[in-house]
């Protein structure tokens, strides 16, 4: 949801984001070592009003660092663990029998979707029935529940995670819902002397407290800010572009693209693309948005949103290889 600014109250907005830019990052290295470009990631997320899904293997700290950032801007948190026998309205709500004055009613008891931030914990270990009850919530930012619609709390993101290594037991996610994050973000094992920083610490004494930086109606006027960073015609076509080479069959699409995939981006990837370049010039306190910052996250706002064949897996070509390969040769 976003809501009018005037002049005043926008430079207002960029003024705050430029002077808690350094000290965000400041407050989460007290407990995050090393991930520099997962942070700014999901960072950019949240300013550009996405969602985000999370990819690694465990012990990575991907929990810890969205319960972190959700401390950071101050937000209402709350964590569901995905398992097979989850059902709907363990997440959305339900409604229970209860006596009043008039008599006996049905209730809506919120579910603990009713938050800020829902760190939904391994997503892909429930039944896609499940899976789907995110769906409206993600897109709507409402639930509805026995044909009655209750809005969700503002600003209101989705961080999900899932483990790419153990397979058994998962039900992978529908298309259309992957196309609801804008993000997917991958977390890999840290180098050497991070990964020794971070058993240092945590063997230690306890990490400070991390401070709140900005508030819940910051995060609000950064979404709506956003919006208002300009980008080039030529730089949204040329998005445009990159999305339209990702799909086979399609006019003037690199060979490469036939052979090796059976699904590519749509229009919200392009959409995708443009919000989140115009987030990061305002993080990084640019005037504008550049081709540059759409090829820097071509990767994390497409790799979910293509679909590599047998032929592709078989010559070992992986979706990273597909994507930067078309930028390159996109044009």
């Amino acid at each position: 949801m976003s809501f009018a600014q005037t002049d005043e109250q926008q430079e207002a907005a960029f003024e705050r984001l430029q002077e808690g830019r350094r000290k965000v990052e400041s407050e989460l290295a007290k407990v995050i070592i090393g991930q520099k470009d997962v942070v700014e990631q999901i960072l950019l997320a949240l300013i550009a009003g996405g969602h985000c899904l999370i990819t690694g293997a465990p012990g990575l700290a991907k929990t810890l660092l969205v319960k972190s950032i959700a401390q950071v801007f101050h937000l209402q948190f709350q964590r569901i663990q995905f398992t097979p026998d989850l059902m709907p309205a363990d997440i959305t709500g339900t409604e229970i029998l209860t006596d009043s004055p008039e008599g006996r009613r049905l209730s809506f008891v919120k579910g603990p979707i009713f938050t800020n931030i829902l760190l939904a914990d391994e997503i892909n270990r429930t039944p896609p029935k499940t899976q789907s009850a995110l769906l409206e919530a993600m897109q709507e930012h409402q639930v509805t529940a026995a044909g009655e619609r209750h809005a969700l709390s503002e600003p209101f993101f989705v961080l999900a995670t899932q483990n790419p290594i153990e397979m058994e037991g998962t039900y992978p996610l529908p298309e259309a819902q992957l196309d609801r994050f804008l993000f997917n973000v991958l977390i890999d094992y840290l180098p050497e002397d991070d990964e020794v920083a971070v058993v240092q610490q945590t063997t230690s004494k306890a990490a400070d407290p991390i401070q709140s930086v900005f508030t819940n109606e910051d995060a609000l006027a950064f979404q709506s800010l956003v919006k208002q960073v300009p980008v080039a015609e030529e730089v949204i076509r040329y998005t445009v572009r990159i999305a339209a080479a990702t799909r086979p069959g399609s006019e003037q699409v690199p060979d490469f693209v036939d052979e090796w995939i059976s699904w590519g981006a749509g229009t919200r990837a392009a959409q995708g693309l443009i919000l989140s370049a115009k987030a990061m010039a305002l993080w990084h306190g640019e005037s504008h948005a550049t081709k540059e910052y759409v090829d820097k996250l071509a990767a994390p706002v497409l790799r979910h949103r293509i679909l590599l064949n047998y032929r592709a897996e078989a010559e070992g070509a992986t979706v990273e290889d597909v994507i930067e390969r078309i930028v390159k040769e996109v044009k």
